[in-house]
């Protein structure tokens, strides 16, 4: 299998890992009293792809969760926010990743933390109402704590795809 084949084939894969995730997220309530609040495990899949392929590779990825999750499992607005909030996410890691002075666990957590800004600053704007910004300090203390456990996982990964990649397994 040629390089193209298998970069294609690891995103398909990985794409299809961050929709099941995304769906198992759906049914993990988290103990907050804010709406909305996901462990944002589908994340991991796109640090993968920002660290092992690039950065429109992750992207694409990326956007493409978020539609899929949205139409299966969210609706159109459930789809607008996700797509608000990873947006501001994904561009957030990728200047910090760029910026070259945060490890994956710290890129993990801009974006959980971005993720989360994206999305109330969509709900402010939608339903015209600033006091929706008193969420914020929950939302940024959430996002860092799930972007830190995302960001592990993705470590992990990142190390068992570099031993692979060694040992001719992996793309």
């Amino acid at each position: 299998m040629n390089s193209t084949a298998r970069k294609v084939a690891f995103c398909g894969i990985l794409t299809a890992l961050a929709l099941v995730l995304s769906y198992l997220e759906r049914l993990i309530p988290v103990p907050v009293p804010v709406p909305g609040i996901k462990l944002g495990l589908a994340n991991a899949a796109v640090l993968i792809l920002l660290y092992h392929f690039g950065v429109k590779e992750a992207f694409t990825v990326s956007v493409t969760r978020i539609a899929l999750a949205g139409l299966l499992f969210a609706g159109v607005s459930g789809t607008l926010y996700s797509l608000a909030g990873g947006l501001l996410s994904f561009v957030m890691m990728w200047l910090a990743k760029k910026a070259g002075v945060f490890s994956v666990t710290g890129v993990s957590i801009a974006g959980g933390v971005f993720h989360n800004v994206g999305q109330i600053l969509l709900a402010c704007v939608v339903v015209q109402n600033i006091k929706l910004l008193y969420y914020m300090p929950v939302l940024i203390a959430m996002g860092m704590a799930m972007g830190a456990v995302t960001g592990v996982i993705a470590v992990f990964s990142l190390r068992y795809l570099k031993s692979a990649r060694t040992s001719g397994f992996a793309g």
